[in-house]
């Protein structure tokens, strides 16, 4: 009887990783949340100080915060041993967290606001591509799909550290304008590749 349950799962297993597995990745240019809370990236619609509508931390020794992300959904569906599965990859800015204080609104401070969100989606574009380059198969995409994300997620922390601390939250201007020729440079990489 062992033997026979054995032999049951073997073969059961031996058919779920010879089954077809296809993994496509797509761009979701659309809002992550409710409409009114998010705005999707896209290169040619900038940030405009009406777009922040949360409220001023006032402990907080920033001007303003712009708050955004990115993020995936994921979807499958199986049918007849072949698997197909979509992860879809997002961009946004969210509306209701992100602020900035009465006076602080200057072009030069919009355009430092600009280039977080920026920094978001030339972070959004490594995990896709990141995530092209991954070895998928049944067996693995979700432990790696989640690995890749994390590792993603923490670079984007890491480059926003980076930013903020190296330009001082925009108050050393040689180093912004530093910081503003190498986020062009990056972007116009992505959205050319």
């Amino acid at each position: 009887m062992t033997k026979k349950i054995l032999f049951i799962i073997l073969l059961q297993l031996n058919s779920y990783v010879y089954a077809q597995f296809n993994i496509s990745i797509r761009w979701q240019a659309v809002n992550a949340g409710r409409v009114s809370d998010t705005i999707p990236y896209q290169a040619d619609r900038k940030l405009t100080w009406s777009d922040f509508k949360g409220s001023p931390d006032g402990a907080s020794p920033a001007a303003a915060i712009t708050e955004s992300g990115f993020g995936y959904r994921l979807s499958m569906q199986s049918f007849n041993k072949k698997t197909d599965v979509v992860i879809t990859v997002f961009c946004y800015f969210n509306k209701m967290k992100s602020w900035y204080k009465k006076g602080m609104d200057t072009d030069y401070g919009l355009l430092h606001e600009q280039h977080h969100f920026d920094i978001t989606y030339i972070n959004t574009c490594q995990f896709i591509k990141n995530l092209q380059a991954a070895q998928f198969n049944a067996g693995n995409y979700n432990y790696l799909l989640q690995k890749i994300h994390d590792e993603s997620y923490a670079a984007l922390s890491k480059m926003q550290d980076e930013y903020d601390g190296q330009t001082l939250n925009g108050r050393i201007t040689g180093m912004q304008s530093r910081w503003n020729k190498k986020i062009d440079r990056l972007l116009k990489t992505v959205l050319t590749n």
